[in-house]
């Protein structure tokens, strides 16, 4: 069994973008969602297998979904 944790650094990984700490802090800053109306997943800047990864994530309570939130809370202001 799996049980490591995964890294915000990771996610980005995951999701195919640059994972350095600048490249995270400038993605968040251009990214906010500024309603909570807006899911994470159905944000208009991910592509249909990113959306698709963070549902995922979220849903079934994957092994990501804890770093997928963290993520979730830094786009919402």
């Amino acid at each position: 069994m799996d049980t490591s944790t995964h890294t915000f650094s990771a996610l980005f990984e995951q999701l195919g973008l640059a994972s350095d700490k600048d490249s995270i802090e400038q993605f968040i800053r251009t990214h906010q969602l500024f309603s909570n109306e807006v899911a994470l997943h159905e944000a208009s800047f991910w592509s249909e297998s990113q959306a698709t990864f963070l549902q995922d994530a979220i849903s079934n309570d994957s092994d990501w979904a804890e770093v997928v939130d963290e993520l979730n809370n830094s786009l919402h202001t």
